[in-house]
């Protein structure tokens, strides 16, 4: 084993004390609050299992980020993470989550297939569920010239969970309804407001009354946001915008997330003025984090 890929755990986050106490039959308790140094492998490998609410990273791309985290090829990348996968899977809550925020790359003039090559070994392989695919539209993405493509916009965010039953709190991430009211409800006609069966007979059908007299509706699972990130000392910090997302969603007060790639540290913070408990981990102890 390489020293790149040794075990060092250390803190460099003082623990808080939590007013509520909490039963594992494993306690998680002395990993809470810290940030655990080395390859999250063999990290994970310690933490005991089903202790974990919500996994949500970005982990290091194939090939990208070479200088900070040494790069993993495209035809590896799925043996390299699945390993680590296993893992994930084990110290996830039945009723936890794992987020995962990746981007497939480009090879010869073509899209590489790692991350379709990944989704279906992490279903069919390692054991999680795949429950939605989430697109982050980046709406203030870079202009560009290539020649067999247009500037990349949107990256994928994928939700697995380890059981069907999910925890899920739908009502912390409504946004505004705008305009939309005014623009078209306004000229509608009753007879249009009632719920219009698909043709199909599938049983979904508009309905457009379910939104008359909002203000506040259920988000799709395209995200229309900016790539804003407040570390720009790291070369692939996360968006605040990210993390605070999905932690509302599928967690609530004082549950344990963590980060297996923590990068410049953003989903740690999220997660601590969230009010949960955060767990970090990173390979690189030289990294500037947003702490």
């Amino acid at each position: 084993m390489s020293k790149r890929s040794k075990s060092i755990v250390s803190s460099v986050a003082k623990p808080i004390k939590s007013k509520k106490k909490r039963d594992y039959s494993r306690s998680i308790d002395r990993w809470l609050d810290q940030i655990h140094y080395g390859d999250c492998l063999d990290v994970m490998r310690k933490m005991p299992s089903d202790s974990v609410d919500l996994i949500v990273t970005s982990p290091p791309y194939a090939d990208a980020r070479k200088r900070t985290y040494g790069g993993i090829k495209p035809d590896e990348y799925v043996e390299w993470f699945s390993v680590r996968a296993d893992e994930m899977l084990r110290i996830l809550k039945p009723t936890g989550s794992f987020v995962l925020n990746i981007k497939e790359k480009c090879v010869n003039g073509e899209r590489h297939t790692f991350v379709l090559d990944l989704i279906l070994a992490l279903k069919r392989e390692v054991g999680f569920r795949w429950v939605e695919e989430y697109i982050w539209h980046k709406t203030t993405s870079a202009p560009g010239k290539w020649k067999y493509r247009f500037r990349d916009s949107w990256e994928r965010i994928l939700h697995f969970s380890k059981t069907k039953e999910v925890k899920m709190n739908q009502d912390e991430v409504k946004v505004p309804i705008g305009n939309w009211t005014e623009s078209r409800l306004k000229n509608m006609s009753d007879n249009d407001k009632k719920r219009m069966e698909s043709a199909t007979d599938s049983g979904i059908g508009r309905k457009i009354e379910a939104w008359d007299g909002k203000s506040l509706v259920y988000p799709s699972n395209v995200l229309h946001r900016a790539p804003i990130c407040h570390n720009t000392g790291h070369s692939a910090a996360f968006p605040e915008w990210l993390p605070e997302f999905f932690i509302k969603l599928f967690t609530d007060k004082d549950d344990v997330v963590l980060d297996p790639f923590l990068g410049s540290g953003t989903t740690f913070c999220v997660a601590k003025k969230l009010d949960r408990f955060p767990i970090g981990i990173e390979i690189n102890p030289k990294t500037e984090l947003l702490l």
